[in-house]
């Protein structure tokens, strides 16, 4: 069984492998994103040598269980969300609760205030209705600031929603009008 460390570099290798560069070890993913186990394991261990496909489950099951990078279904793997690939990862509609937030810096906020919430380089926005998972995420590039998203009219308007698994929603974009700061439980 590998080490903490371990298992933290094996899930960085595989977000790697399946959010953003599969081309690069020889991997095929579907249009759901799916790699067979494996495949991507005989990938990993040409560069991990001592992972197993107990390692990849343990991280699957355990490792930051609250943001469910990763998915196992059958014999199949995927990146549940965060990809920046070319080809877009299918996922299916589905109806947000009311309200979602979003995690980020006080750099952007403006901006996200003023353009919307867009998914940069990645394929899709991220949103949860985790304020803690939002804050964590937001505090990546210094404080962290969340704004909520009406997500209950952005959907009645036509903004479709993607449930990416139990703690992330995506979509496609947000624009600004559906976006409010939030402060400690309220709406500014």
């Amino acid at each position: 069984m590998m080490t903490s460390k371990q298992l933290v570099q094996l899930s960085k290798l595989l977000s790697l492998i399946l959010r953003h560069q599969p081309q690069r070890f020889g991997i095929t993913l579907d249009a759901e994103g799916y790699a067979s186990i494996q495949e991507v394991l005989a990938t990993v261990q040409a560069s991990m040598p001592e992972a197993t496909a107990a390692d990849v489950s343990t991280i699957v099951a355990t490792l930051e269980p609250d943001k469910r990078r990763f998915s196992i279904v059958d014999d199949e793997i995927r990146a549940n969300y965060g990809h920046s690939l070319g080809a877009r990862i299918v996922h299916q509609p589905a109806t947000p609760p009311a309200v979602l937030l979003h995690g980020t810096s006080q750099q952007a906020v403006a901006a996200i205030l003023e353009a919307g919430i867009l998914p940069m380089k990645r394929q899709y926005v991220h949103l949860t209705t985790d304020p803690d998972l939002a804050a964590r995420i937001g505090r990546r590039h210094g404080a962290a600031h969340l704004l909520t998203v009406d997500a209950a009219q952005a959907a009645s308007d036509g903004v479709i929603f993607y449930r990416a698994n139990d703690s992330f929603w995506l979509a496609d974009a947000i624009p600004a009008r559906y976006i409010a700061r939030c402060a400690v439980g309220r709406r500014e």
